[in-house]
């Protein structure tokens, strides 16, 4: 929006030409990240007045750990502040004819409306099973399976008119076009190598990676700051993807695929670090408000659009490894329980709670030190993703 307003004020007078540099991505991202850091930090004491005054806590199950009882209460559905501050700081400073962003904000805003009905059962309703897992699960898939066929046509056009002329295409060809490269799937650390996917192969995968890193970071919301510091990370390393991509001159030197206006996503991924360290100011131990479905579920589904826009799914899986271990620590258990149970009458763990963050605070271990620990490891698996720019 200010992008469009600095062209009309330059093209009023010549003395106003300073205004250029709203053209530049670079500009726009740094504005962008101090726009939702602003907002959030500004916004956020009255947010949680306002959760506390409308008595949405956190309420803590019986067989938690003894020493998340004393946060019930806590304010939830903080992920609202989250949301607000990267709608606002995007909208302000992105291109808005670009049409990447504009699919990442809706699917993120998608999934944080589900999160939102999810949270707003459990604690306003006292509902303590919230929005029922098929039905859960049901507009989860809604969103990515509508974002992932606009996606298999959007990444090699550059209109939206030629998406739409590409998917009644295939429609009329019997359902079968051929992808270009960039559409397969990339592999790193090797020089321009890809599986071809196919239309419904892109699908599927899109479907799982939007749905599976948005669950992930669910779940590995458990702690204070826990979730929060990885997605700051993870995503703006996702922006370092897209600010390659996006630009014909480093992708060609890097062995990218280049995909036309992808660069635009830095100015998301720079409001979402932004806005997730804002909340880490009122996140951090011991909280004061935790981000709830609303906003896990929300950041988790923007990572896994990006990451498929810029091409790096692998990667994603690699930067997240914390989200990754998280998840399976949760199906591993669940399996074996049940297998167990079938088997020899009564039910047996592999781990001492899941998720993993869990496992390790029952074997003894600090809550922050559990929580430092994660954004450590996450750390250094965001430098190993980056790496793959150049090791190849």
């Amino acid at each position: 929006m200010l992008m469009w307003l600095a062209q009309w004020l330059q093209g009023l007078s010549p003395e106003l030409s300073f205004f250029r540099v709203f053209q530049y991505l670079t500009f726009r991202a740094v504005m962008a990240a101090m726009t939702a850091l602003l907002i959030g930090l500004i916004a956020g004491p009255w947010v949680i007045r306002r959760l506390t005054a409308l008595k949405i806590g956190q309420p803590v199950r019986d067989y938690a750990m003894q020493s998340h009882l004393v946060k019930s209460g806590t304010p939830t559905m903080g992920g609202v502040l989250i949301l607000l501050s990267i709608a606002v700081a995007t909208l302000l400073w992105f291109d808005l004819s670009n049409r990447f962003v504009w699919i990442v904000l809706i699917v993120t805003l998608g999934f944080g409306a589900i999160g939102w009905v999810d949270d707003w059962r459990k604690v306003v309703r006292k509902d303590p099973e919230g929005m029922r897992s098929g039905e859960k699960y049901f507009w989860q898939s809604l969103i990515g399976l509508v974002a992932a066929v606009y996606l298999v046509f959007s990444i090699s056009e550059s209109s939206n008119a030629r998406v739409l002329e590409l998917f009644l295409n295939w429609v009329h060809s019997g359902f079968d076009v051929d992808l270009p490269p960039k559409a397969g799937l990339m592999l790193p650390f090797f020089k321009e190598v890809s599986y071809p996917l196919g239309v419904f192969g892109f699908v599927i995968l899109t479907y799982l990676v939007i749905v599976g890193s948005s669950n992930a970071v669910n779940l590995t919301d458990g702690l204070d700051g826990l979730a929060i510091m990885p997605v700051v990370m993870v995503g703006s390393a996702l922006g370092v993807f897209a600010y390659v991509t996006g630009s014909s001159v480093y992708s060609r030197y890097l062995f990218m695929p280049y995909i036309p206006g992808s660069g635009e996503l830095l100015i998301f991924c720079a409001a979402m670090a932004g806005a997730g360290l804002a909340f880490l100011w009122f996140n951090t131990h011991p909280a004061q408000v935790f981000m709830g479905d609303v906003g896990a579920l929300a950041l988790g589904a923007a990572l896994g659009t990006i990451a498929i826009i810029v091409r790096q799914e692998i990667v994603l899986a690699i930067m997240g490894g914390i989200f990754v271990v998280e998840a399976l620590s949760v199906m591993a258990q669940v399996m074996y329980f049940k297998y167990t149970k079938k088997k020899y009458g009564q039910g047996r763990r592999i781990l001492k709670m899941a998720p993993l963050h869990h496992h390790f605070e029952k074997s003894g271990w600090k809550e922050t030190q559990v929580v430092v620990r994660f954004w450590i490891i996450t750390m250094l698996l965001c430098l190993v993703g980056l790496s793959t720019l150049k090791l190849r």
